[in-house]
């Protein structure tokens, strides 16, 4: 009681406070884990410490004494004590149309009012400007042709794209089977003689990640002051926002040389932008698609054109042969009086039959049959 009169109200605080803890570890245990760890085990994350310690040096130690050992002696440092990865700026190129960024942006752009979608992104390098700006359902190849049309319509083309390493762009298969190495967008592009760069890291194509970020506020905003909960809606706004943007936004190139190029004659853009495959006429004068028991049939007067290659393009169900040369030729469809192997297990197969007798009377000038086959032979389906 005197003691507690004399010193209340600390005298309700244990004296304990402040002082070591009777279970605490020695203090030889300590300096001597942590002499092993600094000379054995120095690049070892605390967990794998831990593990060498109790099994190499019998020290039974947690992991979480371990951690907090190595933090305080200045062996290990914490996820916010580290040094984020320095990215070397890099400088912007110094025309319009040298380089594009070009990247999709997944977000509730209309908020609660719409399902979730995918806007493209396509942004100058050299100035900052919005290029492109388009909302799809998803990234898929196809979208990106159509914004790409666009794009070239609008400004020609430009000297090379700036992309991520999605399989749109880039082959990421180690060893493929088969193919050119390329993909549909890519081999599109050089056919357009356009290169695709593959961009290693985010940071690398900063300029559309920044983009997206000031679209994910701004364009957000816009589309809900329109009542705008759609992408046809969104996509007929589109030219108005990326005018407002880039008055804002867009900078002055260093030099006035406008790098876009026009489209070549030979360029057309139908032929291009097309899924393109590659199958080889069979014997039989047949190809096959994706093993399908389907076969498109074609056939010929002259046993010349066997085995000859073929290019196969299908962006829908219509079907057409062209090659260097005009062929002339007639569709038949599978129907009710199509034979088993035409229609193909019931299913609606197209097949084309080239017209022998004018073939015949037109093969000398274009060198189709008496000539040998044709360099390349294309089917495209639209």
């Amino acid at each position: 009681m005197p003691h507690t009169r004399h010193t209340a109200p600390k005298a309700f605080v244990s004296r304990k406070r402040g002082a070591p803890s009777n279970r605490r570890l020695p203090p030889e245990l300590r300096a001597f884990a942590i002499q092993l760890v600094r000379g054995q085990y120095a690049d070892f994350g605390p967990t794998l410490a831990h593990e060498k310690l109790l099994e190499v040096h019998g020290i039974p130690v947690s992991v979480t004494t371990i951690r907090k050992w190595m933090i305080s002696d200045g062996v290990w440092a914490t996820r916010r004590e580290r040094k984020k990865r320095v990215q070397q700026p890099r400088r912007r190129r110094a025309c319009r149309g040298e380089l594009v960024q070009i990247d999709g942006c997944l977000h509730h752009w209309f908020e609660e009012r719409g399902p979730q979608c995918t806007v493209l992104v396509y942004v100058d390098d050299a100035t900052g400007r919005l290029m492109e700006l388009r909302f799809v359902r998803s990234e898929s190849t196809f979208d990106y042709f159509e914004s790409t049309r666009s794009y070239l319509h609008r400004h020609g083309k430009p000297v090379a794209f700036y992309s991520d390493k999605a399989a749109i762009f880039r082959v990421n298969a180690k060893d493929p089977r088969a193919g050119d190495g390329y993909t549909q967008f890519g081999r599109a592009m050089f056919d357009l003689n356009i290169d695709v760069i593959c961009a290693n890291s985010p940071a690398a194509k900063g300029r559309v990640e920044r983009a997206h970020q000031t679209l994910q506020d701004r364009l957000v905003k816009e589309l809900q002051l329109r009542k705008i909960s759609d992408m046809d809606g969104a996509n007929a706004f589109a030219p108005e926002f990326m005018a407002d943007y880039n008055r804002r936004f867009a900078r002055e190139p260093q030099s006035a040389y406008d790098a876009h190029r026009p489209l070549l004659p030979h360029e057309t853009l139908d032929r291009v932008f097309t899924w393109q495959e590659e199958r080889r006429v069979t014997q039989n004068l047949t190809l096959a698609m994706h093993s399908a028991p389907q076969v498109r049939r074609f056939c010929s007067a002259n046993p010349s054109r066997l085995a000859l290659p073929a290019l196969v393009r299908r962006p829908a169900e219509r079907v057409r042969l062209s090659s260097p040369h005009l062929l002339p030729l007639r569709k038949i469809w599978g129907g009710p009086g199509a034979s088993s192997d035409e229609v193909g297990n019931g299913s609606r197969v197209a097949s084309l039959t080239l017209d022998s007798s004018t073939l015949a009377a037109n093969s000398s000038p274009a060198g189709v049959i008496k000539n040998g086959p044709p360099s390349s032979s294309v089917v495209t389906w639209f």
